[in-house]
């Protein structure tokens, strides 16, 4: 491109930051490069100046100066494999979303030692313009279950308010060390990230310290198998860090194969327990951008079946369909 652009900003792009919006519409343009080009007030909105970080609104100008072009730019890597895996995991899609029922053991995103996760291969799933969709919310590692992304930025830009407002509700369903005393309740309390050798690990600690977040969950016991175990079903308020986890462990009823939190000295499994973590976010409940509500279950996955199957707890008698995911618990 050789010469001055007076870009308008789409509707869909409502909300989206600068550099981004470059990064979709050059590609080509390296970060240092853009960030030199509006530093010298190249780069202008509406003609006036802006940052890397300026927020755009639908029907705002922004001036593109020249920009070397290297040449088409490389078109979206699609791996059909991923593609293909990605879509026998879907519970829900229409033009804004898709829930996937994720895994156990896949990671939503990147880290050290993650080459494989759902963030990476979302880019052999581009929309009709040619972007990957984004997520708006996370599960750990290890919790199977719905998991939300959008395929538009403007349906990011809804659905990530709704989960920022609480406005999403979730049932979770985990398998427990123990027997919950009282059956249900509230569990509130501040959270804190703490480094370990081995990566980050929340603990609980006093209201004003520092780093500490509220978090908010409500538990109920759905059945028992003894005094041993439980299956309980969980409802976040709040989102924070391994809440769940660490919620559980601190009412003294740990999730089994927690590799974290679970504190049972001198533990034994019994034969017949699946190994793994037994979360699974089993419901999602949201408002649309139309207006209407969607509700989608994630059936679960085969080592919690398994050990629901050696523990006799029957998931079709409880089904979570038949619960009011706008109660308390």
């Amino acid at each position: 491109m050789s010469a001055v652009q007076e870009r308008t900003v789409s509707t869909d792009e409502e909300g989206m930051r600068l550099d981004r919006w470059f990064a979709l519409h050059f590609p080509q343009l390296g970060f240092g490069r853009l960030q030199k080009l509006i530093r010298t007030g190249q780069v202008r909105v509406d003609k006036g100046r802006a940052q890397t970080n300026t927020r755009l609104s639908a029907g705002q100008t922004v001036r593109v100066p020249p920009v070397d072009d290297p040449g088409t730019p490389k078109p979206m890597r699609i791996n059909e494999e991923d593609a293909e895996f990605l879509r026998s995991i879907i519970l829900y899609e229409d033009d804004e979303l898709y829930v996937f029922n994720k895994p156990y053991g896949l990671a939503v995103q990147g880290g050290t030692n993650t080459k494989r996760h759902i963030d990476g291969m979302l880019k052999s799933l581009p929309n009709k313009k040619g972007e990957p969709p984004r997520l708006v919310h996370r599960l750990d590692r290890d919790t199977s279950g719905c998991l939300v992304v959008a395929k538009t930025h403007a349906a990011a830009s809804h659905f990530g308010a709704v989960f920022r407002s609480r406005s999403a509700r979730k049932i979770y369903w985990a398998v427990v060390f123990g027997n919950p005393a009282p059956r249900q309740g509230e569990i509130s309390c501040f959270l804190a990230k703490q480094p370990t050798q081995d990566g980050e690990q929340m603990i609980v600690v006093p209201h004003g310290y520092p780093g500490a977040q509220h978090s908010q969950t409500y538990y109920s016991t759905t059945d028992t198998a003894g005094r041993r175990f439980a299956w309980v079903t969980l409802k976040p308020v709040t989102g924070r860090t391994h809440q769940l986890r660490v919620h559980m462990a601190q009412l003294g009823n740990p999730i089994l194969g927690d590799p974290r939190y679970f504190n049972i000295q001198n533990w034994d499994a019994p034969e017949g327990l699946a190994e793994g973590l037994q979360l699974h976010a089993r419901r999602i409940t949201l408002p649309l951008r139309s207006g209407k509500k969607l509700d989608v279950s994630a059936p679960l996955p085969p080592h919690m079946q398994a050990t629901f199957d050696a523990l006799g707890f029957d998931a079709a008698r409880y089904d979570a369909q038949n619960t009011d995911p706008e109660a308390d618990a």
